[in-house]
């Protein structure tokens, strides 16, 4: 036997059975609308935990002599690993001291790819030897993470050889230069090119010698 029906205003009725679906389909809306909820959003993108792996360039040695550097590469990714694309990535290189410059100078921005790698093409060494870091920061729905990169400027083995040879030489140029100088006076009698007479040495005194005993003190 079913329900007897209820009436509400007009004649609209709606049984026992009416209202009950009504209230579920309710419970249902209302869920839908905290499924959907903004904050519910901003709590997933902020458990992102975003993180920047360095993939290339870390301890890399630099030729100064060369100009040539390696380029560092990072990876941006999630906390679960997953590579982000469209993270904003900045590459600064230190004002003083070893370092060097981008094509665009101290810094420059790069966004992911659909792998998340960012590179910073073209870094050139400064002629500064030494050690220095790349800062790297990270940018991604308003999370910040960084990492650092070491590199070292440093010249080409055998190049500090080739110049202190390049030294010595010069050294012994002049030197030699004196000798060969030296042996041409004496070869012509002393005369100059002009027909004179070259001035003469300072004679050279007797060295004085003492004799134990003597009592004497007087050239030999």
């Amino acid at each position: 036997m079913s329900p007897a029906p209820t009436t509400l205003s007009g004649d609209y009725v709606l049984t026992g059975h009416c209202k009950k679906m009504r209230r579920a389909a309710g419970l249902l809306a209302v869920c839908g609308l905290l499924a959907t909820w903004p904050g519910d959003r901003l709590l997933a993108s902020s458990a992102l935990d975003l993180r920047v792996e360095v993939v290339e360039g870390d301890g890399a040695i630099n030729n100064i002599t060369a100009g040539r550097a390696r380029d560092p590469v990072v990876r941006v990714t999630s906390g679960e690993g997953a590579p982000l694309a469209g993270a904003a990535v900045t590459f600064l290189l230190p004002e003083l001291g070893a370092g060097g410059a981008f094509p665009a100078g101290s810094m420059v921005t790069v966004t992911t790819a659909g792998d998340g790698l960012a590179s910073a093409r073209g870094l050139r060494p400064n002629n500064v030897a030494g050690q220095f870091q790349i800062r790297v920061t990270a940018s991604y729905r308003s999370q910040v993470a960084r990492a650092s990169i070491t590199q070292t400027n440093a010249e080409a083995p055998g190049q500090g050889m080739k110049r202190s040879g390049a030294k010595w030489m010069a050294v012994v140029a002049i030197l030699g230069g004196g000798v060969a100088a030296g042996a041409a006076l004496a070869l012509t009698g002393g005369r100059t090119a002009a027909g004179g007479i070259a001035p003469a040495p300072a004679p050279t005194l007797p060295a004085a010698s003492i004799t134990p005993g003597g009592g004497s003190f007087g050239a030999p």
